[in-house]
């Protein structure tokens, strides 16, 4: 079976594990938790770039930092993850979901506007696939009506918008989980362009506590500020994250070679109206963390799944809508007409993409995909 996802490996891994555990530091915020750090900021030019135990736990500290209260509103697609929405759901924000574009599966831009109330207080775009939102209008909208833009930036190490590293234009979070294209198994981080943001989002990583501080000779002794919790991620995590933050342009490249080689191979089935595939704007650059294509219908994509399973290969669906959920429809609200959520998220199909994918096996995936179609599907 090729599989959907093979999490990256160098070596240079277990070196840098052993190291960490000959230093004897093990908690978080040991040297290889401040070499990521750095590596980080340096990569990205932001003014603090905060290791976090995941994605989550970055937006969760983004939606604090936003001053969420119990009642505000959050605008963001209803096609991303669950822990976009839960971030804020868990301050006590109502979530207002938009439609997206077909094209990228982002959130669509031209929509966001009309779903802003006096009780709004943030915008969150989800950059899929390394794909960026179009940031532009989405800055101008925040700039209008004074809202704070907290970028889900999971899947965007490495992407750019108009040479702008995804993750920075606001409040930013990326994820290491081993599905991502650099990975630590669980990890994240919280990206800070702007310095007022700082000493707080310390402290709320620090459980709350002036700890961060105390480990800078700036205080004697640390004491609790602020709500918070235990955010640190291990410096085993670290130590395996910093050897792939070392080599994200390679990893990144091997990727994109991925991804061009079934960009190419596919496209006669595109020119045959069999399939659609992923859109990149020409003011994005992405990092190939991943390659979607879209089928007929919901039909369709199940038995193109099983036969992609049927012969060894193994594809999945993505997303499903979170305003049509349990908890989506406890929490949130969608703004609008759904004219592409539920539609597009029903075609769409990932094909396996990793790092260091052999060429056989690539070239074995796009075999299968030609086959289910040459069958008359």
């Amino acid at each position: 079976m090729i599989p959907f996802n093979l999490p990256p490996y160098l070596g240079l891994e277990t070196e840098y594990i052993a190291r960490a555990i000959q230093n004897r530091k093990l908690c978080g915020d040991g040297s290889f938790t401040f070499q990521c750090s750095e590596l980080l900021e340096a990569q990205t030019n932001v003014k603090k770039a905060l290791l976090t135990t995941s994605c989550t736990h970055a937006l969760e500290i983004a939606a604090i930092l936003c001053d969420i209260q119990h009642g505000d509103e959050v605008i963001m697609p209803s096609y991303t993850f669950v822990s976009t929405a839960n971030a804020f759901a868990l301050r006590g924000a109502n979530i207002v979901f938009v439609d997206i574009r077909p094209d990228t599966m982002n959130i669509n831009e031209q929509l966001i506007e009309t779903a802003i109330t006096k009780n709004t207080k943030a915008i969150v775009p989800v950059h899929i696939a390394g794909v960026s939102c179009e940031m532009d209008t989405i800055l101008d909208i925040a700039d209008r009506y004074n809202l704070t833009i907290v970028e889900d930036a999971a899947q965007g190490i490495g992407a750019t918008y108009k040479g702008i590293p995804l993750g920075t234009m606001g409040i930013g979070s990326f994820s290491f989980h081993e599905t991502k294209n650099i990975s630590c198994g669980e990890g994240g981080a919280l990206l800070l362009k702007d310095e007022t943001y700082i000493s707080r989002a310390e402290i709320i990583r620090e459980k709350g506590t002036n700890r961060s501080s105390l480990f800078r000779g700036e205080v004697d002794k640390y004491s609790w500020h602020d709500i918070g919790s235990s955010y640190l991620p291990s410096e085993l995590n670290a130590a395996y994250l910093l050897a792939q933050l070392e080599n994200v342009e390679h990893i990144n490249q091997n990727r994109i070679n991925t991804w061009k080689f079934y960009n190419q191979s596919l496209c006669s089935l595109v020119s045959d109206g069999h399939i659609e595939i992923m859109t990149v704007p020409k003011e994005c650059k992405h990092n190939g963390h991943m390659f979607w294509l879209k089928v007929k219908d919901l039909d369709e994509r199940t038995n193109f799944i099983n036969f992609l399973k049927e012969n060894n290969v193994y594809g999945v669906f993505h997303y499903v809508p979170l305003h049509s959920s349990v908890a989506g429809l406890k929490f949130g609200r969608f703004n609008g007409e759904d004219v592409y959520t539920t539609k597009e998220s029903e075609r769409l199909v990932r094909l396996p993409l990793y790092y260091d994918m052999q060429k056989a096996d690539r070239e074995q995936v796009v075999s299968v995909v030609k086959k289910f179609y040459s069958q008359g599907a």
